[in-house]
């Protein structure tokens, strides 16, 4: 049985919603990483990067969401452009892409800037956050005439980007959701199908330290234990 390595936040959930989609049988590993579990030996082994999600299938090891997904998908022949052909697939690899290297890490960092930062860099926090919302932007101007990112079909993208934009608010703080209704509307809609609920629920069945001490921060941020080195 394919084994899913997890926490409850962005990446990870774009796994659970496609192993849940597709029906696939899987064991799921809760990774917590307030307690630094993504450090131990044994996951290190199997991600050296050492970050959710991953998955083990077949005794091999898989990391990064992006990867992932592409993988799955490959493996299953589901969630993939109806129109399978070399436009098809370069149009699902930009988006996927644009979510991975662009959505996410702005997303994160805006967050982190704003809410975890141990002081204030206010070009940071501007940066991040223009940045962050200009993402998003481009999303809702994607989705103002179709319902689905790529070849009007729901695929991998289109869980790709469920797994981030449900955070706009996280992100962009209360009320960001008024300035991407498309967007909003493509959330609603996924958030809505059964699979993206059996997803969510994936979290009530296991225990996640949700507060961030100063031990959480520096198994979260390894950075703080170098503070001083390098500047």
């Amino acid at each position: 049985m394919l084994k899913f390595y997890f926490n409850p936040t962005p990446n990870p959930m774009k796994v659970a919603l496609f192993l849940e989609e597709a029906g696939l049988p899987y064991e799921p590993i809760p990774v917590d990483v307030r307690l630094g579990q993504q450090f131990e030996p044994d996951f290190l082994a199997l991600n050296p990067n050492g970050k959710v999600p991953v998955i083990v299938d077949g005794g091999h090891a898989v990391f990064d969401s992006t990867a992932i997904l592409l993988y799955l998908a490959d493996k299953t022949g589901k969630f993939l452009p109806p129109n399978n052909t070399w436009a098809a697939r370069g149009e699902m690899l930009s988006w996927l892409e644009f979510v991975g290297t662009g959505v996410g890490p702005f997303s994160g960092q805006a967050r982190h800037f704003r809410s975890y930062a141990t002081e204030k860099v206010p070009y940071a926090e501007k940066r991040y956050f223009f940045e962050a919302e200009r993402h998003f932007r481009i999303l809702d101007d994607r989705l103002k005439n179709r319902r689905h990112m790529v070849s009007y079909a729901y695929t991998i993208v289109d869980m790709a980007v469920w797994g981030w934009s449900r955070n706009v608010e996280r992100v962009l703080g209360e009320g960001a959701w008024a300035k991407f209704p498309y967007l909003k509307r493509h959330c609603d809609e996924i958030e809505k199908r059964p699979a993206a609920q059996r997803a969510l629920a994936l979290k009530d069945r296991f225990t996640f330290v949700t507060e961030t001490d100063e031990a959480a921060r520096r198994h979260m941020f390894k950075h703080l234990d170098h503070e001083g080195v390098g500047v």
